[in-house]
């Protein structure tokens, strides 16, 4: 009887079904590394969603012409469902944000004003084009939804995870993680990357964002708490980056400051 062949993977030498296996291995280690260091999966999948009362400031919304829109707001972004909600204290007002549609009421649900498919909104503009309310429910609403899911929400189906090679930063050694999100899923882009320290917390998210035209974003993480066994990053500051991800100090783009959380 003849004998199998068995083809080797150029690059280590391998089985091909053993070098895939094993690779297929090396990508999950990471994404199990950060979900465990954040709190782990089966305390997260008790979570319904997560209520956060924030600062939301920077330059952007200056440039949009929307200043301290979001400089008090509480937030609640559900965990199963692309979802989010914005209260806005003192002001009878919250939005709604969901990828199809953008609601905009009043306390007692009494509708104000709503866009269906807004990101098409978002066509055409350029640096200095105005935003109205609804672009920044918009904006806020995906990039807040990520923030506050990651990195659990790629354990969800349709993501895809690969680990890249690593960045020396200071004295410490982060890993990477290249995410690609699914169609149905809308955040900044399509491709992501989260870099995760030595103690598998999240150390900065890259990425750059499609409706403000490929802008480039780097998006760090400190100041991590404990919230009834989920460990969240209180504290995000978003610059821009040049070529290989090299940090524009100025100006702040975005910074996020979060004082009460709590999971419901």
């Amino acid at each position: 009887m003849k004998e199998a062949t068995i083809a080797l993977d150029p690059k280590d030498g391998q089985p091909v079904e053993y070098s895939a296996l094993a690779k297929r291995a090396a990508n999950g280690e990471l994404l199990d590394l950060a979900v465990k260091a954040h709190g782990g999966l089966e305390r997260w999948n008790k979570v319904k969603a997560i209520k956060v009362a924030a600062s939301i400031t920077g330059a952007i919304w200056f440039v949009k012409g929307k200043g301290d829109a979001l400089k008090n707001v509480v937030l609640t972004a559900e965990t199963r469902n692309e979802h989010v909600t914005m209260d806005f204290p003192g002001q009878n007002k919250r939005a709604v944000f969901q990828p199809s549609r953008i609601v905009i009421e009043t306390l007692d649900g009494t509708l104000i004003e709503a866009r269906d498919d807004p990101e098409k909104s978002f066509a055409g503009q350029q640096r200095e084009t105005p935003w109205d309310d609804i672009h920044v429910a918009y904006f806020a609403g995906e990039a807040l939804w990520t923030y506050l899911n990651t990195p659990f929400l790629y354990t969800h189906d349709g993501f895809t995870t690969e680990e890249i090679s690593s960045i020396q930063v200071g004295s410490e050694t982060w890993r990477r993680l290249k995410v690609t999100f699914p169609d149905n899923v809308k955040s900044h882009s399509k491709e992501q990357i989260s870099c995760f320290g030595p103690d598998g917390l999240l150390r900065r998210h890259d990425y750059t964002v499609d409706i403000l035209g490929g802008a480039t974003g780097l998006n760090y993480a400190s100041d991590f708490r404990d919230v009834s066994g989920i460990i969240v990053p209180t504290k995000r500051r978003v610059y821009a980056y040049e070529g290989d991800y090299q940090l524009v100090k100025e100006p702040l783009l975005v910074a996020i400051d979060m004082d009460e959380i709590t999971l419901l």
